[in-house]
């Protein structure tokens, strides 16, 4: 760990454990283990920083202020709803004030919450609050690893409908003759293939990699460790995980949108934040594409082969000593689902459910980011 960004966690650990904690334990209850979590978590993210400028009519800043705050502290305490949060802060006098509100009779409604919920998820406040934690104490940073993986998000809501023209066009795809594997006959002429996605976004800048992935709500299928097949309804978080089990990047798409199609944009996205070597990922990121991708970044892909009906090709024993991190995305994901959030998702809609997501993984990556201390 480098000696300034180690100095930089101690000093703001020692701020909070010498003059947070007691100030808040002088006008309150002594506070429990959990609303320590909730108060650092509070000071590490300040969440409150990235809330747009209200200028004209409408509610006082100061009310935006506590709501934010309360979405951090749902977060970490893993309150499944907006009523659980309500409840909770009505009869938790410290959180309360570590929130901002200053009383009971204070505490908004269901509505207000759930409106105020909607304006965050529009302007991004979670993801910007994300991006700059990393920025200020990884960016400066020389990463070993980059793990990449993806999980299932389940969602309260109907898939996109198909449109007609889906329609026509799944009828005509299914009445073309299927195409004859092998070498074509003497005078045969083919058409050719289109272009897979992968291979379009070579030439796509990362707003056109980004755009171009499906973000509507169907239906996904993935086979588990153990080659049993799961499928769900909802949506698909891939992730980027560092060394400490930090998570750095996310991108939220459609349930039936392959790992590896956003391989890409995550390895542009990450890079453009972050210094690191080795691209870690397990098989269904082999592509020979994605291979040259990472080595034009500069990073050293490690890549668990996909035989695809060949023979497999085995890592060499340094490389798979090394393959073993790949296991802290796991581990993130798990977090994610068993601890903040993750595993009940109410809200509806891409926008409200990555900014849902995102405030379980920014508080994830505070925590992890102070255990560097320990």
């Amino acid at each position: 760990m480098d000696t300034t960004f180690k100095s930089r966690l101690t000093q703001f650990w020692h701020n909070t454990q010498d003059v947070l904690f007691p100030f808040l334990a002088e006008i309150e209850e002594p506070l429990t283990l959990k609303l320590k979590e909730v108060a650092t978590n509070l000071e590490m993210l300040q969440i409150e920083r990235f809330l747009p400028d209200s200028r004209g009519v409408g509610r006082p800043p100061k009310d935006r202020v506590a709501l934010a705050r309360s979405f951090i502290a749902k977060s970490t305490l893993d309150l499944p709803t907006t009523e659980a949060l309500i409840d909770r802060l009505k009869g938790d006098k410290p959180l309360r004030r570590l929130c901002g509100f200053s009383g009971s009779h204070r505490i908004p409604g269901r509505h207000r919450f759930s409106r105020a919920f909607a304006e965050f998820a529009n302007v991004r406040l979670a993801e910007r609050c994300h991006e700059a934690l990393i920025q200020r104490h990884l960016g400066d940073q020389l990463i070993g690893h980059t793990s990449r993986d993806s999980t299932a998000i389940e969602a309260r809501e109907k898939p996109l409908a198909k449109t007609v023209e889906d329609k026509v066009a799944e009828k005509v795809a299914a009445k073309a003759a299927p195409r004859r594997r092998g070498r074509p006959r003497r005078g045969e002429v083919r058409p050719p293939k289109p272009d897979t996605r992968i291979e379009k976004q070579q030439n796509m800048t990362l707003a056109q990699m980004i755009a171009d992935l499906p973000k509507a709500c169907d239906t996904g299928c993935k086979t588990d460790s153990q080659g049993f097949k799961h499928s769900w309804r909802g949506y698909k978080l891939h992730i980027d995980v560092v060394d400490g089990d930090i998570p750095v990047n996310a991108i939220l798409t459609s349930a039936s949108v392959h790992d590896s199609q956003v391989a890409m944009p995550l390895m542009v996205s990450t890079s453009r934040k972050l210094t690191y070597l080795y691209d870690v990922a397990d098989s269904a990121y082999c592509s020979p594409i994605l291979d040259e991708a990472s080595r034009n970044l500069g990073h050293v892909p490690l890549v668990d082969h996909n035989p695809r009906r060949g023979e497999k090709i085995p890592f060499v024993p340094h490389e798979a000593q090394r393959y073993k991190v790949r296991s802290q995305s796991e581990r993130v994901n798990a977090y994610l689902k068993d601890s903040h959030g993750g595993s009940h998702v109410w809200v509806r809609g891409h926008a409200k459910i990555l900014s849902h997501l995102m405030l379980g993984l920014a508080v994830i990556a505070a925590q992890q980011i102070l255990r560097l201390l320990q």
